[in-house]
């Protein structure tokens, strides 16, 4: 599992390599990469066909609802200020996703650092491309808002390494639950991955609350941007391998 034996993806790996993933990491990473899209090809059948699990769940607004504190304002803010709208509309739609599949699996998370968690993921992916895996920019400025509010390095820690870790493959409960939330939602944003479990209902209601703004090209465009900056990264590696350019073209969105 992502981090828990091989640290690929943790905020102290992803410091210590700057993303960069040797060959024996790559092969580690492929067999999780290939049983997520043998799950992901299974349960789109399942919607396509109309029997996926999600079309049995009810889902109160109220759960996908943000918190609001001092570190969901802030965060919220630093958003709004460094990201284009097509990111941060993403932003909001992989805490509402991510949020869906806490309350349909019943995970124990705290929504305050997901938000903030949610909110500054992708921050790494604007402005100009670094060598080194966007998801320390964002970490950074995760850090630098942590400090400005005062949260404790336990939890400080737990959002950094939620955001490097959330594009590896097969993030699990094992490694922390807003780890594990923070890559559910953003996979059912940018690829449909579990997007069968959710009701039809909630895709449809985040959509039009946080419109997706071309956000499949304009994502794309991005992805290929950063694997081609950080050769050895695993924006590369799910281009590689992952067929991410189909996956995004796939997703069940319009756009």
């Amino acid at each position: 599992m992502p981090g828990t034996k091989t640290g690929v993806g943790t905020h102290a790996w992803t410091s210590r390599t700057g993303g960069h993933l040797t060959r024996a990491e790559t092969r580690s990473l492929l067999p999780r990469l290939a049983k997520v899209h043998a799950v992901n090809v299974v349960g789109r059948l399942a919607m396509l066909a109309h029997v996926n699990s999600g079309r049995r769940v009810l889902l109160t607004p109220a759960a996908l609802t943000p918190p609001s504190s001092v570190l969901t304002r802030a965060a919220e803010e630093q958003a709004h200020q460094r990201l284009t709208p097509m990111l941060l509309g993403h932003s909001y739609r992989t805490y509402a996703f991510g949020m869906a599949i806490g309350t349909i699996e019943g995970v124990d998370v705290d929504t305050e650092l997901l938000f903030a968690a949610a909110m500054l993921h992708d921050v790494g992916l604007t402005g100009q491309r670094q060598s080194s895996d966007f998801t320390l920019a964002s970490a950074r400025a995760a850090r630098d808002l942590a400090e400005n509010v005062g949260l404790s390095s336990t939890a400080t820690e737990i959002m950094r390494t939620a955001i490097t870790m959330h594009h590896s493959p097969g993030v699990t409960l094992a490694d922390g639950a807003v780890a594990y939330l923070l890559s559910g939602g953003a996979g059912v944003d940018v690829a449909g991955l579990k997007s069968w479990q959710l009701p039809p209902d909630v895709l449809t209601t985040v959509v039009r609350d946080w419109p997706r703004l071309g956000f499949k090209r304009g994502f794309a465009e991005l992805w290929r941007a950063e694997a081609d900056a950080v050769p050895a990264g695993r924006a590369r590696l799910l281009r590689r391998y992952g067929a991410f350019d189909l996956a995004v073209k796939l997703a069940p969105f319009g756009d």
